[in-house]
Formats: structure tokens, C-alpha cells, sequence
């Protein structure tokens, strides 16, 4: 099949030979983090280095949805159907209420500033756990430099409390991360040190403790080759798809690899979205791109 590897042949009942991948628009710097929209019929993603949030609708195109947006990276929608972003500038996580306003969530830890909130799911308790590696303090091209206060960690925070929690404290750089279907497991993309020659990169699985507001494990799910994970999702069987260098990789909840959708330039994140959400979206370097497959994003309760 063209534009797919296959590796198991499981996969070829989850592409569609007569769905190809499609260029939807062009002309940014680096995208991130998609987020669909579906009471709005849009999707949303970041043009990160460019300083703003763009909005694609079928038919009508790309517009800018929020300029400046203070570097955002990775967003989600809460259970009330409200934005949360990561902003590397502002070093937090912001929302934005339903009246348009945006509230600051939460940007310090222990009494210090977290570092570049990267990418953010939400629990179905509410809870929101988030990535927070140095990448967008490290260099000025996506947020400025600043001085890093603590380690990269994981965090989860709880928007009614203001209680916030480091719930995994050994990476290097963490970044994308998504919840399995039972919310049982939470698979977390180690993308290294990057100011090293061979960082470590790879994804990570955790079981989530009893009560919801914790992690154990942490072990190997999945190497990506070629290149690193950076974002990923869930489908409704528990298979990952993640982004690589080459494409996306469906990875399935026992960590082997089913096979590839192909894509001309490295991915950087990807979400589920469309009428059935069963339309992959995809942040290809400055390209954004969409293919329609015969699975369906996870359904949460």
C-alpha cells in the first residue's frame, strides 16, 4: 500500500487504501500541538516559533486563532470544553474560560518556576498531568532563553485544589504523553538531553496508582526508529500512534510496532479529530497534513 509499511499485518486493517494522506496547508515554522474542536467543527494547532495559535476549518482554510500566544505548545480540552495550554514564555499553564478570558493555572512548583510546560492531557477526575523539560527555555527560537529553577519532571496538578505534584522526577527531557483507554496506564515520550551528542529517546510506560494521583513502573514501552516520540495518541483498542522522523508509528499496548504512515518530513504530534474522530491529524515540520483510518480516537466516558 502506498504512503503505509506494514509490519504486521493487523495494520492494514487500520489504514484505508482508498484514504491517502493529504496536505491541508503549508508555510509555518514548526507546528504543535493539535487539538480538535469538535462543538466548533475546527482544529487547532500551534505555529510554535511564530509566536501564535492557528485554526483550520474544511472548506474555509487556516486563520489565526490567538496572536501572540505566548509561545504555546502542547493543548487539550478539560472536561468542561475549555483550552489548556503549555506556554514555554510564560513558563505555566494557562485556560481559556468560555467567555474568551485566559486564566493563569499554575507555574511554580515547590516555590520555583516550572521550567516549559510541553504537552498536557487531562484526566477524566479533572486532574491535568504535563510535561515540563527545558527545551523552550533553552534557546530563543521557541520562547527565549531563561534559567532553568528545578529538573525536568512530570506533574499533575488539580485545577480545584491548586494542588500540584511531581509524579515522575527521572527524565531527561520529557515531552508528549497520553492515557490509555482505562486511563490505567500513561505512556510518556523520554526525549532526552538534547544538548547532548546521542540523548536518550524513547517512550515510557507507567501504571497509574489506585487513587488516580499517582505513577509506578516507568520501564521501556517502545524505542521509535528513526528519529524520537515527541507527541502521540491513543485509538479506541489502546494502540499509540507516535511521531517519528519518518512518519507515524502505530505502536500497540504490548509496545511492538504494527507499522507506518509515511510522511515527507518529521512529525512532531499528532490527534484524533473529525465528525467520527476517526482523522488523524499531523504537525509534519511546517506542513500540516490529515488521513482518515479505520480507527477511531479513544472515547472517553
Amino acid at each position: 500500500m502506498d504512503g503505509f509499511e506494514i509490519v504486521d499485518r493487523r495494520f492494514a486493517h487500520y489504514v484505508l487504501d482508498n484514504a491517502p494522506l493529504e496536505e491541508l496547508a503549508n508555510g509555518f515554522r514548526w507546528i504543535e500541538g493539535p487539538v480538535w474542536m469538535g462543538d466548533a467543527g475546527c482544529l487547532l494547532f500551534q505555529d510554535l516559533p511564530a509566536n501564535r495559535t492557528m485554526r483550520w476549518i474544511e472548506d474555509i482554510g487556516v486563520s489565526v486563532y490567538r496572536s501572540p500566544s505566548d509561545y504555546a505548545n502542547g493543548q487539550t480540552r478539560d472536561r468542561q470544553g475549555r483550552l489548556i495550554a503549555c506556554s514555554h514564555r510564560g513558563r505555566c499553564l494557562y485556560r481559556t474560560e468560555h467567555d474568551g478570558t485566559l486564566r493563569r493555572l499554575v507555574a511554580h512548583h515547590a516555590g520555583k518556576r516550572l521550567n516549559s510546560p510541553n504537552d498536557v492531557v487531562v484526566k477524566s477526575d479533572g486532574s491535568i498531568w504535563f510535561t515540563d523539560p527545558l527545551y523552550g527555555i533553552s534557546n530563543d527560537y521557541e520562547g527565549g532563553r531563561q534559567k532553568s529553577e528545578q529538573p525536568p519532571a512530570v506533574y499533575r496538578f488539580d485545577p480545584e485544589s491548586g494542588e500540584i505534584a511531581a509524579v515522575a522526577t527521572d527524565f531527561a527531557g520529557p515531552n508528549g504523553l497520553a492515557f490509555s483507554p482505562d486511563e490505567r496506564r500513561l505512556y510518556i515520550a523520554e526525549t532526552g538531553d538534547q544538548t547532548k551528542d546521542d540523548p536518550v529517546q524513547l517512550i515510557r510506560v507507567f501504571d497509574v496508582a489506585e487513587d488516580g494521583k499517582g505513577l509506578s513502573g516507568g520501564g521501556l514501552f517502545h524505542k521509535i526508529d528513526p528519529g524520537y516520540c515527541d507527541g502521540m495518541r491513543v485509538d479506541e483498542d489502546g494502540n499509540v500512534w507516535s511521531s517519528a522522523a519518518d512518519g507515524v508509528h502505530c505502536i500497540n499496548p504490548s509496545g511492538a510496532l504494527l507499522g507506518k504512515i509515511l510522511v515527507p518530513y518529521r512529525v512532531s504530534n499528532v490527534c484524533f479529530g473529525g465528525a467520527a474522530k476517526n482523522r488523524l491529524f499531523i504537525g509534519g515540520s511546517h506542513t500540516l497534513y490529515a488521513i482518515f483510518l479505520n480507527r477511531r480516537g479513544v472515547q472517553w466516558p
